[in-house]
């Protein structure tokens, strides 16, 4: 299960935060800051997961964004590196090469499709057409 969707710039700031159980905010600052520091101070060569506290922390990077993903010891670390992978290309498709200018400027429709593919921590949409779909009709003003 997802228990956590960080991401963030090379800098290490957060552009985006979504936890699927209550932790609270003292502890999230804290967290944040060490899986970052963690996954920014490794190398391209060094594999994608490592593991803090009671977490497996999967992330990907991608131009100047790292995502994040903590999840718990039962999940798969390869299928998560795909959820990802298909996560950035459907925020492709949505703003043609996605960069963090895009994330900063239209935070809410980055939130729409990570909650169109993520609900309560589990993995329930992958398929860009049908997200993209439901995307568009939340962001299209009315006429």
């Amino acid at each position: 299960m997802i228990q956590f969707f960080l991401l963030v710039n090379k800098q290490g700031q957060t552009r985006l935060s979504q936890y699927y159980h209550y932790i609270p905010i003292e502890k999230r600052v804290g967290m944040e800051g060490e899986i970052v520091r963690k996954c920014l101070s490794r190398t391209e060569q060094q594999c994608f997961f490592l593991e803090y506290m009671n977490y497996k922390i999967v992330y990907r990077r991608y131009a100047s964004l790292f995502f994040i993903v903590g999840i718990d010891s039962e999940e798969n670390e390869l299928g998560i590196l795909e959820f990802i992978h298909s996560y950035v290309e459907t925020l492709d498709s949505n703003f043609e090469n996605v960069c963090e200018l895009d994330i900063m400027f239209n935070l809410d429709k980055v939130h729409f499709v990570l909650d169109e593919m993520v609900m309560n921590g589990q993995i329930v949409e992958t398929t860009k057409p049908q997200i993209n779909e439901i995307v568009h009709l939340l962001t299209t003003p009315e006429k």
